[in-house]
């Protein structure tokens, strides 16, 4: 980049044909011309085939099919001098559904970032609406243009209304003593789709020619690219057609080029009427209205959003969708009535006077300097002490319900399509139901998803013996018999929190002949990760149970007898859900007033954090051989339930002391997921809803099975109620329990 670079921008740029390219060439044309005289260089989204000639302020070609494109342009800005990074978003303009790489550029970005939105939409569908609540959520400001975008954001997306800036759209200077002439000239301008309703127009020009016969329809701008590639040119020739047999083709001129600034100044100074018959009546931004409205002409629109608020108080005049004749009159009075165009114009101009580019590149160089003083600010605050997590991603069940079918939920997928093949097991049930007693009660068809799983839980059971079987073929039959000890103890945790987080009283009660039938089972088990996850149960079941101290004087045992200095542990190896050991020791140790308890899991916590936080940074020990005590550990592959683990343990901790140390940890652990790690990658995927299946050492692996995304939802579910609690509560957490 650039070395005097003080502004990087991410967006179209000419020579590219498209709003989005002219408004970001626009925007860093009027910044660079700022009495600072800031330099903006731009990382171009360009599609795969095809190639411009840019200019040299184009410094990165962005592929935006390819997602590590995305992290290279993150890397050239974070190495460069640039003070912040203004992003032009549209969905459209970024690959992936929804455009959702841009996530991966934003994820990497260390540059305060502040985001252009060009469409909000009021009914996303659910890829749309998680791209852009990730893209809110990565933004420390956002522009929209017009109040009815930042309402949207407020009610659509949730977004605290002091983080967006209502700027207009910038337009050209056209002088005044241009905007009046009486030509009979109307005007529509920008690139041709059919979602422009252009043939509405030359529907009404018979009628509007039989009172003002030299009236002339002009229409200027190619069609849009992407409309282009798939269906050439049928919607011009379908226009040129209707013109003709209407027979108004001698008074309807198409002029099909990309013009630049000095021809669009031309056109609009020479028009009387300019007329936006859009169809999409969601629209919140327009440039070519905002040119037009700015450059003081008399305005004819469809009541798209932007154009209802833009033509407001006499502004311009609307008319019904697809409404011909409602156009002809218009247009007919305008023509013939002096007093009101001249009134339309007028009004028109006033409110442009505001909207020019100085003004307009002023308040964007204010934005993204006030970003980089509120990141200065919060960088600052985070050098003191852990800061809220303020803007993460919604709870979001939609693969969760994906990988669940009327038996359970499945193990494993391909992507994020469910695989079959590898059936159900008890251990991601008994997970599944646990996240399901945390999650909001209005949470859609939570209640079912709950009867679903501790249904399979209780299936699971084995009467005979008092244990439960683990693995089953998605024909329903089980694979083994007895099944491992930790699957047992999964299942006593998730019957526990069933037991006290649910207000329904037949589940609780299914859950308490369950969970009584399986407790007394769990003493001649041998695993420290059963004896924990039943910890763990009994704390969410609330209930006194004697045999809780005595789980508690096993894991006690097994800690003095392999612990060292050193290796303050309660195995020779870490292997997985680590931290589920400490954490059972603080939670019960708090329950039971067992001080030497609650030292001895504190202890291996905060050494079990630090092993695995050496580099700055929390990195799980990888599942590829774990770390054996004297051995060399395991750095991949980095697995989605340790981060999990540990971010609810680190949680546990900080409730118990009331040390705010834990609650850095555990917000460091948590954002392993979100992209701090060793690759700068997110494993959460903000499409699916989805957790991918871990970190290997040159990549996440794309699988989204139900350990890991229920170890992000869970993860993130705590992550969440804790920082609504610091945000809301000054004072110091009391001493209490999970």
């Amino acid at each position: 980049m650039r070395g005097a670079t003080t502004i990087a921008m991410i967006g179209n740029h000419l020579p590219r044909r498209c709003g989005i390219a002219t408004f970001t060439t626009d925007l860093a044309d009027a910044i660079e011309r700022l009495p600072e005289a800031p330099v903006c260089d731009v990382l171009a989204m360009n599609e795969r085939e095809r190639h411009y000639d840019y200019p040299s302020r184009v410094v990165f070609e962005i592929d935006d099919g390819d997602a590590a494109s995305y992290r290279a342009a993150a890397e050239m800005v974070n190495a460069s001098s640039a003070r912040a990074v203004s992003l032009q978003h549209e969905y459209g303009i970024f690959g992936g559904e929804a455009g959702v790489l841009v996530v991966e550029a934003m994820r990497a970005l260390r540059k305060p970032i502040v985001t252009t939105l060009h469409t909000v939409l009021a009914e996303p569908n659910s890829a749309q609406r998680a791209v852009m609540n990730e893209v809110l959520a990565l933004s420390r400001r956002v522009v929209v243009m017009s109040r009815h975008g930042a309402e949207l954001l407020r009610t659509v997306h949730r977004v605290d209304e002091r983080k967006i800036d209502v700027i207009p759209h910038g337009i050209p200077d056209v002088p005044a003593k241009q905007r009046k002439r009486a030509s009979e000239i109307i005007l529509t301008f920008g690139l041709l789709s059919p979602d422009k309703g252009i043939e509405y127009v030359i529907d009404a020009l018979p009628r509007i020619l039989t009172v003002r016969p030299s009236a002339r329809y002009v229409v200027v701008g190619v069609t849009h690219p992407h409309v282009k590639d798939h269906s050439g040119e049928s919607y011009r020739e379908m226009l040129v057609a209707r013109a003709r047999s209407l027979g108004v083709e001698a008074n309807v001129t198409f002029h099909d080029r990309f013009v630049d600034h000095d021809e669009l100044v031309g056109f609009l100074a020479a028009a009387d009427i300019y007329v936006t018959p859009y169809l999409n009546t969601e629209q919140i931004t327009s440039g070519t209205l905002a040119y037009a409205v700015g450059s003081g002409k008399a305005v004819i629109s469809t009541p798209y959003r932007y154009a209802r608020e833009l033509l407001d108080h006499g502004r311009g005049v609307l008319v019904p969708t697809r409404d011909p004749s409602s156009i002809a009159r218009e247009v007919i009075d305008i023509l013939s009535n002096d007093v009101r165009r001249t009134s339309l114009q007028d009004r028109a101009a006033a409110y442009g006077a505001g909207m020019g580019w100085p003004v307009v590149a002023r308040a964007h160089h204010d934005s993204l300097e006030r970003a980089r003083d509120e990141a200065r600010a919060r960088s600052a605050i985070t050098m003191r002490h852990a800061s809220p997590l303020r803007e993460l991603p919604s709870v979001d069940l939609a693969h969760l319900r994906r990988l669940t079918d009327d038996t359970g939920i499945l193990q494993h997928a391909r992507f994020t399509v469910p695989n079959r093949v590898e059936g159900y097991c008890l251990d991601d049930n008994a997970r599944a139901l646990v996240l399901t007693t945390m999650v909001d009660d209005r949470t859609r068809d939570r209640l079912a998803l709950q009867t679903r799983y501790l249904a399979f839980v209780g299936h699971a059971f084995d009467a005979e013996t008092g244990t439960f079987r683990n693995f089953m073929s998605f024909s329903r039959q089980w694979l083994e018999h007895p099944s491992p000890d930790d699957c047992h103890g999964r299942a006593l945790w998730a019957l526990g929190a069933v037991i006290g987080r649910t207000q329904d009283r037949s589940l609780t009660s299914f859950a308490e002949t369950l969970f009584d039938a399986a407790i007394e089972k769990t003493e001649t088990l041998t695993s420290p990760r059963a004896w924990a996850y039943a910890l763990l149960g009994i704390a969410e079941s609330q209930r006194e149970m004697p045999v809780a101290a005595r789980l508690a004087d096993m894991l006690m045992t097994r800690f003095r007898a392999t612990s060292t200095p050193s290796w303050p542990w309660f195995e020779d190896r870490l292997s997985y859900c680590n931290a589920r050991l400490a954490q059972a020791l603080v939670v019960t140790g708090a329950r039971i007033r067992n001080d030497a308890a609650v030292a001895v899991g504190l202890r291996s916590l905060g050494w079990l954090y630090a092993a695995q936080s050496e580099t700055g940074m929390f990195a799980p020990i990888g599942s590829n051989g774990g770390w054996i005590r004297g051995e060399t550990r395991s750095d991949f592959d980095q697995q989605p339930v340790e981060a999990g683990a540990m971010t609810s343990a680190c949680l546990d901790a900080w409730r118990v002391t009331g040390d705010r140390r834990w609650l850095s940890y555990a917000r460091e652990s948590f954002a392993w997921f979100l992209g701090k790690n060793a690759l700068g990658l997110s494993l959460y995927d903000a499409v699916s809803g989805g957790c991918r299946d871990g970190l290997h050492p040159d990549r996440a692996n794309e699988n989204q099975g139900a350990e890991s995304t229920i170890s992000f939802l869970q993860a993130l579910h705590e992550m969440g109620a804790v920082e609504q609690r610091t945000r809301s509560v000054t004072a110091e957490p009391q001493r209490a329990v999970s």
